[in-house]
């Protein structure tokens, strides 16, 4: 419900700018606003097509996991600490080891895998959901841990910074890894007192204990490296993380006898399907986010803020950034747009620069998953999953401000 009034709001918001701009002699606004309902039409169904080649390859690799029985034998090792968080799922269901492999694969910035394997979860747990239009603990626990968008190794992020410049691309590194631990700690912790979870237990202590230990050992090896031998180290650790699935999947089926190609084949059908389910939501997501900046009511927001807190006697430095934090929720490649803008515009290894690379990638789009995983189940009904997904986003902006003025202020 939450999403659909933001939704209307958009629209109305742009159209009331559009109106008054027009009343003041703007002839220019309206017609923009106009163009940008094509413009983005257009850039929603080209996402959708193109994520369907993505979702074909995954979702058939996923089908022979699953046939090889290496889906259920990952749920069951992962179960006592799964099992707390979604008490919901029963011991040994698929859905666990999806939403794990999904997971891992955001944490270490693979995005293009990612997905799929969400939406492989999400089906799973709505074969066990008994409202069909309405989500479930488990899927409101799962979405809220996706949103927040933890990212060990944010690939892209240092791939944009280097394209523009940057003088050390991976400079973002540290103060990206700690604000999306903060997004997600705090989804986490909101979500569980909605759900009534008790998070002091011993198998859930012992995954935070594990997780600290691998960052730690990630930042023994990437220690004293070079600017090229850093980005050459997460370009090979991300190619043996692909490949390394990839293999590990066939393998089990081989081990299994069974049909390989046949099981990639019957999943894999499945990917073209998901795809076109997913248009009118993304087109409806975007369409609304393009009138509203079209008709300058971002940029209206953002003057709005700035003054606000130079009135107050506070830093307004990160206030160029805020429209990558505010397009963030809403849309990746709108907050993509306006992080590159302000490269241009600000410089890449400027504080703008930093904040805004930093915002892009502390936590995830939260309204376009919202949308994109729970319409590709027919989930009509989100229940608190809004809220939870942006208390995630504002800890993670909050953090990303706090730690951009610590490291580059």
């Amino acid at each position: 419900m939450a999403l659909n009034y933001i939704w209307i709001a958009l629209f109305f918001l742009g159209f009331i700018v559009g109106v008054i701009k027009l009343c003041f002699g703007d002839t220019e606004t309206l017609p923009a606003m106009m163009d940008s309902t094509f413009t983005m039409s257009k850039e929603g169904f080209e996402m959708c097509l193109g994520l369907t080649g993505t979702l074909t390859l995954w979702m058939g690799l996923m089908k022979i996991a699953e046939d090889s029985g290496l889906i259920n034998k990952l749920a069951t090792f992962l179960s006592p600490v799964l099992t707390r968080l979604f008490p919901e799922i029963p011991k040994g269901h698929p859905a666990l080891g999806a939403i794990f492999m999904n997971i891992s694969a955001n944490m270490l910035g693979l995005d293009n895998a990612a997905t799929p394997m969400g939406l492989k979860a999400m089906q799973e747990l709505q074969s066990i959901n008994k409202v069909k239009d309405t989500a479930s603990n488990s899927m409101i626990m799962f979405l809220t841990l996706n949103t927040s968008g933890i990212t060990i190794i944010p690939i892209s992020i240092m791939a944009y910074r280097a394209k523009a410049g940057a003088v050390d691309p991976t400079d973002v590194f540290i103060p990206l890894l700690l604000t999306s631990l903060c997004s997600t700690i705090v989804g986490l912790i909101v979500c569980s007192i909605y759900q009534r979870i008790n998070l002091f237990n011993r198998y859930i202590l012992l995954m935070f204990a594990v997780i600290a230990a691998f960052v730690a050992a990630l930042f023994t090896a990437i220690i004293g490296m070079s600017e090229e031998q850093m980005q050459g180290f997460c370009r090979v650790l991300t190619s043996v993380m692909i490949v390394g699935a990839i293999m590990i999947f066939i393998f089990s089926g081989m081990v299994k006898k069974q049909n390989v190609y046949n099981s990639f084949i019957e999943g894999a059908k499945g990917g073209f399907q998901v795809a076109v389910t997913l248009i009118p939501y993304v087109v409806a997501i975007l369409v609304a986010i393009g009138m509203f900046r079209a008709s300058g009511g971002l940029q209206m927001l953002q003057d709005g803020v700035e003054s606000l807190v130079e009135s107050i006697g506070l830093n307004s430095d990160f206030v160029g950034a805020l429209p990558v934090a505010l397009m963030k929720p809403l849309s990746g490649p709108g907050a993509r747009g306006m992080m590159l803008e302000n490269f241009s515009h600000f410089g890449v290894d400027s504080f703008i620069g930093h904040l805004s690379s930093v915002l892009q990638g502390c936590t995830d789009t939260t309204f376009y998953i919202l949308a994109v995983y729970f319409g590709s189940v027919g989930i009509k009904k989100y229940r608190y999953a809004v809220q939870c997904g942006l208390t995630a986003d504002i800890a993670g902006m909050i953090a990303a401000v706090i730690f951009s003025y610590f490291f580059f202020g």
